[in-house]
């Protein structure tokens, strides 16, 4: 194997420990300064770490409700309690399993499929819930930017990184949306898609030529596109799931905010939402459980470059991460495993 050729193949996992490595870097540079932040501890203020708890459940509500007002424009009225507990059990898929998310979406279609929910209903949901995501994280980007010239901390790489990510918000949407819009158009797009995965999988298991099914594949893409053009005529149904998106992403940032305010740091808020958005697309491309170690060591360069010193993001983004974890990560494997013991009989999603 020629050395291009192992650079194309192991992409992520060279970028994932190219970033880690940075990250190992920067923690060294800067000892010193971590050894008199950890020596702190003890000075942390129990009050706004608590204040995760409501954050976090306040989160789970907007996502729950997200889900709700998604699946009643498609006819599917699903309960309240299901919801909530199925978005614990997505998290922790998504969490253990480092696929950018392509295993929650999996395991969504497939838990609601057993449920009576049809598998092209609850794809489009969950992509209809990532693009309400992404659009409400737009003016949050906006926000951020904003507050960081008005305290004239934007520099070069800031610019850059805004501007990156909130084109590739619009033109990735608007592409979707051009292609999920014709019947045509996402026929040729998964026709494509499947072949070459096939093409891929066929090289680990040269007797499965064809894993993914064509034919198969043909009558779930219409539907999808039919469910599609549903959305599109109710488009002013959506009003609410977007305020519930951004209810969602306001949250997130929270969660993360409150655990420099425990620290004593009131630290500036537009850099925190550049840092969050760039950690959580680079997760999109890790190999690893959660993003451990590409997460931290990113979020870390962006809050440097937007003022924020390592001695002080680190710390508080390790916690952040560990205290996220252990408040979403159980409740999630418990209710995973329930499930799967549980079935063919599995709870009814329909509510009363």
């Amino acid at each position: 194997m020629t050395q291009s050729s192992f650079v194309r193949r192991n992409w992520k996992l060279i970028l994932n420990w190219v970033t880690i490595a940075a990250l190992v870097v920067l923690i060294y540079l800067v000892r010193g300064q971590l050894a008199t932040t950890f020596e702190n501890l003890g000075k942390v203020r129990a009050w706004a770490l608590l204040l995760l708890i409501p954050i976090e459940a306040l989160n789970y509500h907007a996502q729950t409700r997200l889900y709700q007002r998604l699946f009643a424009i498609t006819g599917e009225y699903l309960s309240y309690k299901y919801l909530f507990k199925l978005s614990l059990e997505l998290n922790f898929v998504n969490h253990v399993f480092p696929s950018g998310g392509v295993s929650g979406l999996s395991y969504f279609g497939l838990r609601l499929k057993g449920d009576g929910v049809p598998g092209p209903k609850s794809t489009l949901v969950q992509l209809m819930k990532l693009v309400l995501i992404f659009l409400s994280f737009e003016s949050l980007l906006l926000f951020g930017m904003l507050v960081l010239a008005a305290v004239g901390k934007v520099n070069n790489l800031i610019v850059l990184l805004g501007t990156a990510l909130t084109t590739l918000i619009i033109v990735g949407t608007a592409i979707a949306a051009y292609i999920i819009g014709d019947r045509g158009r996402v026929q040729a797009f998964f026709k494509g898609l499947t072949q070459f995965l096939n093409s891929l999988i066929q090289v680990v298991r040269p007797k499965h030529p064809e894993t993914i099914n064509l034919d198969k594949l043909k009558s779930t893409v219409d539907e999808l596109h039919d469910n599609y053009t549903m959305f599109k005529r109710n488009m002013h149904a959506l009003r609410v799931p977007l305020l519930y998106a951004l209810l969602a992403n306001v949250t997130e940032i929270l969660a993360v905010y409150v655990i420099y305010v425990a620290f004593g740091h009131w630290v500036n808020l537009g850099a925190v939402i550049l840092a969050y958005a760039v950690a959580n697309f680079a997760g999109l491309v890790s190999v690893l459980p959660g993003g451990v170690g590409v997460y931290e060591g990113l979020m870390t360069l962006v809050l440097a470059a937007g003022g924020i010193k390592p001695a002080i993001s680190i710390p508080a983004t390790v916690m952040y991460r560990v205290l996220n974890t252990l408040l979403q990560v159980p409740p999630g494997y418990y209710l995973y495993h329930k499930n799967l013991r549980k079935r063919p009989a599995p709870e009814s999603a329909i509510e009363d």
